[in-house]
């Protein structure tokens, strides 16, 4: 593939210039399009009048906006931000959600409140939903893989120009649509980056839309199949109640749903005129769609995997209606059938999923388990995906990791961890502990050579949180040593996970 380069306009500087001097830089694929000195804690979102606490803290900064055109359609918008003083000498790449239409400032904001400078990039159109993909393929690239990569490369041209210094070190943050893009520069451009951050990466993504439009036609194609969300603490509750002392620890949580054999049969309603605190037929057999994922109805061939025991109180996002979870439904709308009255229900599993891959060829789908590239340069890549993920599932993270081990062997995992996250819902949030410093983390990894083999997450508020728990590089997971608080992760330790 041809690398996109990039032109300074000026020689190296012994030290920080002006901000404004950067408004001359060029930029062979596009041009600096507004530069300005942000004052200490004057930052206010666009469109806004207020400065959230987040924003009130930030050091002085230089805001550099950009607008990139590697083709005629192309109007990538990238925003660098760059500490007047403090810098730490790194760069930090922050990815996006969903279709990613909008510059992420609060992850800016937490950037170089570290110390860092940063860049995000709307990744060349506005708002959330596919329709910006109809008739203009060019845009659909920038969206796949060209804008993140186009805007490391000016980031890294700013950070040059203004400081005088290229980065030390280059790091990427990216969760769910994010960690996909983190796993798209890992395996398209090793070079960008020296440790990548990929949460809940949505990297095998013609198969997560169709598994979005699957848990749609389970649960809203028959009406009979809906399950109210009133019923999904039932539903909860009964997972837990099969699978929570799994791990030794009756806690509340599932400390590895791969070992739990839970079916929602065992909610069957026995009498057919009260049906509140039982699940339907029809809602038990949508329940084992949600927890199986899609499968071909031809070959039997599982498509994608289906959620896990105890994300039941998070299922209305995809499960809920009134239509099908809209990012995925998008993308049988606007980018393989571009129709947009294209009806959720006429998905073929079969024959439309071949078209999806045939279609995508790369383009979206980032699932190259050959990271030699990446590892040779000494790059390190942190997986980390919830248990309780009800947007994306969690064995997607595995399959993945698995895929990489079986191409690099087992060493790989000197370059590539995955760490599950017992609890966690989609990103951050959920019953089990999941505050875990990512960024501490990956550049002790990449700094200092000491890969993570143990890392303790917190849940609760940061000051004073109610319960801590190890977090394990997979396969392994965290296993109660029989004495002490259940609550304290110095109780625990990681282990091979019991046949």
């Amino acid at each position: 593939m041809r690398r996109i380069e990039l032109l300074l306009a000026c020689g190296p500087l012994l030290a920080a210039g002006p901000c404004e001097s950067l408004s001359s830089l060029v930029l062979r694929n596009g041009s600096v399009s507004h530069v300005e000195t942000v004052p200490a804690g004057a930052f206010k979102l666009p469109q806004s009048a207020t400065t959230p606490q987040l924003f009130a803290t930030l050091p002085e900064f230089c805001r550099v906006s950009i607008s990139l055109k590697p083709s005629p359609d192309s109007d990538i918008r990238v925003e660098v931000w760059l500490p007047a003083s403090g810098w730490n000498g790194k760069y930090m790449g922050v990815g996006n959600g969903g279709w990613s239409g909008a510059i992420s400032y609060p992850a800016l904001a937490r950037a170089i409140g570290r110390g860092y400078a940063a860049a995000s990039t709307d990744t060349g159109h506005q708002g959330g939903s596919a329709e910006f993909a109809l008739g203009h393929p060019e845009k659909l690239i920038d969206f796949g893989w060209r804008a993140v990569h186009l805007m490391t490369l000016s980031a890294k041209a700013a950070m040059a120009s203004y400081y005088g210094n290229a980065p030390k070190y280059s790091y990427w943050n990216g969760c769910s649509s994010g960690g996909k893009q983190g796993l798209m520069e890992a395996q398209r451009f090793p070079e960008d980056y020296n440790g990548i951050i990929a949460g809940a990466p949505a990297n095998y993504w013609t198969h997560l839309m169709v598994s979005g439009v699957w848990i749609g036609q389970a649960t809203l194609k028959d009406a009979s199949s809906y399950i109210p969300k009133e019923k999904y603490g039932i539903l909860h509750a009964a997972a837990i109640e099969a699978c929570d002392s799994g791990d030794g620890v009756k806690d509340g949580v599932i400390e590895n749903p791969v070992q739990c054999k839970f079916d929602p049969g065992v909610l069957l309603c026995k009498d057919p005129g009260a049906t509140a605190a039982c699940l339907t037929a029809p809602q038990v057999e949508a329940a084992r769609k949600i927890y199986s994922g899609p499968i071909n109805p031809r070959t039997g061939a599982k498509i994608f995997p289906g959620l896990e025991p105890g994300s039941e109180l998070q299922w209305g996002a995809m499960a809920g209606g009134p239509a099908p979870f809209p990012i995925t439904a998008d993308h049988f709308r606007y980018v393989l059938f571009k129709d947009p009255r294209w009806n959720f229900k006429t998905l073929d599993f079969d024959r439309d999923v071949a078209l999806a891959e045939k279609a995508d060829h790369g383009l979206l789908t980032a699932i190259d388990p050959n990271l030699r590239r990446f590892s040779s340069r000494g790059g390190k890549l942190f997986l980390y995906h919830g248990w309780n993920d009800q947007l994306i599932a969690p064995r997607n993270a595995i399959n993945y990791y698995q895929s990489v081990v079986k191409t690099m062997g087992a060493h790989v995992t000197d370059s590539v961890r995955l760490f599950m996250v017992p609890g966690m819902n989609h990103c951050a949030g959920g019953d089990g502990p999941s505050s875990f410093d990512t960024v501490k983390i990956i550049e002790d990894w990449v700094e200092n050579g000491r890969a993570p083999d143990r890392m303790i997450a917190a849940h609760g508020p940061p000051a004073a949180p109610d319960r801590t728990r190890p977090l394990c590089p997979y396969p392994q997971a965290a296993r109660y040593s029989g004495s002490g608080s259940t609550d304290d992760a110095a109780n625990f330790v990681c282990a091979a996970p019991v046949r």
